[in-house]
C-alpha cells in the first residue's frame, strides 16, 4: 500500500509554508529528508473533520459556512507531500455524525473518499465531547469562584464520577466507525487521526487573565480532559489501524497563555473583551507549527510504508 507515493524534501515544506504563511518564525527540521521515485498513482489526499482541520478563524477563507480558510494543517501536509489531488472537506463544528451521514444539508464527508483516495487524515472528537460548550461553561462559572475549581465541580456526578469521562467512553467507538468505514471507501487508504493541541498550559498552571478567563484551579482539568481526548483517539487508532498523530506534545509551550510568537493557540477573548476570531484555536504561527509537525510525521509514515509495505 502506497509502495510508490512520493516523498519531496522536508526543507522544501519548510520554505514554503513559511513564505505562503508570511510568519517570521523559523522551524528546524529534524531527521534525513525522506525521496523516493514517482509513482503512477500518486498521493490523492482527502482531510477530513471538525475546526481543527479548516484553519478556523484565519483567513484568507474558502468556505464561509464551514469556517474553512485556505491555510490549515491539511494544507500543509498536502505542501508538504505535492499530493496529485488534495480536496479539504473539514468544517467547524463536525462532529463524527457528520463525517459518517449526511446532516444539516450538508452531505456526509465520507462521500469525499474515492477508491484511488490513498491518504485520509482525521480530525474529529472534540465537538462530540463538546468542546464549546466547556469552554463556556468553564468561563462563566469561574466569575463565582475564580480562585477555586468551579467547571470541574460543575462536571461532577452525584457519585463523583466526571460526565466528561463517560462522553469519551461514548466516543471511542464512533471514532473506531469513522476509521472503518473510510478504509471501505478507500482500502488503500492510509489513514492517520490527529490529536488536538495544548490549549492550556500542560503544567496545569493557572494563567488567569481577562482574555483566558478560567478559574485557577480548572486549568489542570482542562489540560486533563483534552489529554484524556488524545488518549481516546490514540486507542482507536491502535485498534483500527491507524496512525495516531501527535499534536500536543510540539503545542506544549505555545497555549492560548504563551505571549508573542509562541502563542500558536488564540485565546477565548481579545483584549477588547470580544471573542477572539480563532478561541482556542491554532492562529497562523500555529498552523505553521503544528502543521509542519504533522506534515512531519505523514512523511515519515509514508516512508515506512513503502519500506515496511501492509
Amino acid at each position: 500500500m502506497l509502495r510508490n507515493v512520493r516523498l519531496r524534501p522536508v526543507q522544501r515544506l519548510i520554505v514554503t509554508a513559511t513564505a505562503l504563511l508570511g510568519t517570521c518564525a523559523s522551524v528546524a527540521a529534524t531527521g534525513p529528508a525522506a525521496s523516493a521515485e514517482a509513482g503512477a498513482t500518486g498521493t490523492h489526499y482527502v482531510a477530513l473533520g471538525d475546526s481543527y482541520a479548516t484553519g478556523y478563524g484565519t483567513t484568507p477563507i474558502v468556505d464561509a459556512a464551514c469556517g474553512r480558510a485556505k491555510k490549515n494543517l491539511p494544507y500543509i501536509v498536502n505542501l508538504a507531500t505535492e499530493a496529485d489531488s488534495y480536496q479539504n472537506v473539514a468544517c467547524a463544528g463536525a462532529a463524527t455524525a457528520d463525517v459518517l451521514q449526511a446532516r444539516n444539508g450538508r452531505p456526509a464527508q465520507l462521500d469525499a473518499l474515492k477508491p484511488d483516495t490513498n491518504l485520509v487524515t482525521v480530525s474529529i472528537g472534540g465537538n462530540d465531547l463538546g468542546f464549546t460548550s466547556i469552554a463556556v461553561t468553564c468561563a462563566t462559572v469561574s466569575q463565582r469562584q475564580p480562585t477555586g475549581d468551579p467547571c470541574r465541580q460543575s462536571f461532577r456526578n452525584a457519585d463523583g464520577s466526571d460526565k466528561l469521562q463517560l462522553k469519551l467512553d461514548a466516543i471511542e467507538p464512533e471514532i473506531a466507525k469513522v476509521v472503518t468505514e473510510v478504509k471501505k471507501r478507500s482500502p488503500r487508504a492510509m489513514v492517520a487521526l490527529t490529536g488536538y493541541p495544548s490549549l492550556v498550559p500542560d503544567s496545569g498552571q493557572s494563567c488567569r487573565s481577562a482574555q483566558v478567563p478560567f478559574a485557577d484551579g480548572d486549568f489542570a482539568y482542562l489540560r486533563d480532559t483534552t489529554v484524556r481526548l488524545n488518549r481516546a483517539i490514540a486507542e482507536q487508532a491502535r485498534n483500527t489501524g491507524a496512525k495516531y498523530i501527535d499534536l500536543y506534545t510540539p503545542s506544549i509551550g505555545h497555549d492560548m497563555c504563551a505571549t508573542g510568537y509562541r502563542r500558536w493557540i488564540e485565546p477565548l477573548l481579545t483584549e477588547q473583551g470580544s471573542i477572539a476570531p480563532a478561541a482556542a484555536h491554532p492562529n497562523s504561527q500555529g498552523i505553521l507549527g503544528l502543521g509542519s509537525a504533522f506534515a512531519l510525521a505523514i512523511l515519515e509514515y509514508q516512508k515506512t510504508r513503502i519500506v515496511n509495505p501492509a
